[in-house]
C-alpha cells in the first residue's frame, strides 16, 4: 500500500466516521441501532489510528532513506496501546 493508498482510506474512514457521528443523534431512541453505530464507530476509529500509524511509519523510513514498502500495518492493540 503507498502513501495515497493509505490517505485515501484514511478520507474514506473519516467520512464514514463524521457520517456515523451524525446518525448517532437519530439512532439515540433505537438502543440496537446505536449500539451497533457505536461499535462501528469504535472499529473505523482503531482503524484510522493504525493507517495514520502506517503513514508516519513509511515517512520516517524514507526519511532516514530506507524503504517506505519495507513497513507494514501494526496490529490494532499495539497501536492502541502505544504510548506517546
Amino acid at each position: 500500500m503507498d502513501d495515497q493508498s493509505i490517505l485515501t482510506r484514511i478520507e474514506a474512514l473519516v467520512h464514514e466516521e463524521h457520517a456515523l457521528q451524525g446518525r448517532e443523534e437519530g439512532d439515540a431512541v433505537r438502543d440496537e441501532a446505536l449500539a451497533s453505530d457505536r461499535k462501528r464507530l469504535e472499529d473505523v476509529s482503531v482503524e484510522l489510528d493504525r493507517c495514520w500509524d502506517l503513514l508516519r511509519q513509511r515517512r520516517a523510513r524514507r526519511a532516514a532513506g530506507g524503504d517506505p514498502d519495507d513497513v507494514s500495518a501494526r496490529d490494532a492493540d499495539t497501536v492502541e496501546k502505544y504510548l506517546q
